[in-house]
């Protein structure tokens, strides 16, 4: 079974574009599931991400990884919470 990662995003967001190719460079598609997540979508998650995005959230967990980060940091995150 796929880890799902939630990224918290929003249209036209640079940042939201560069996280997503650390992304897509390091984590196999073969081990995780991304859904894209727009806070445009809910006040809720506006207020809870919007100065915030983008961030990575492993769904199984709740644990969050904010903006910045590279590659190194990106599996650092995914090392310490799920093996």
């Amino acid at each position: 079974m796929k880890e799902v990662l939630c990224i918290y995003s929003t249209s036209a967001c640079h940042l939201c574009d560069l996280a997503l190719q650390v992304i897509d460079a390091v984590l196999s598609p073969d081990y995780f599931e991304k859904v894209v997540v727009d806070i445009a979508d809910s006040d809720a998650l506006i207020e809870q991400y919007g100065i915030r995005i983008p961030v990575l959230k492993i769904q199984r967990t709740g644990d969050e990884l904010g903006w910045p980060f590279d590659e190194d940091e990106l599996v650092e995150f995914v090392n310490k919470v799920l093996f």
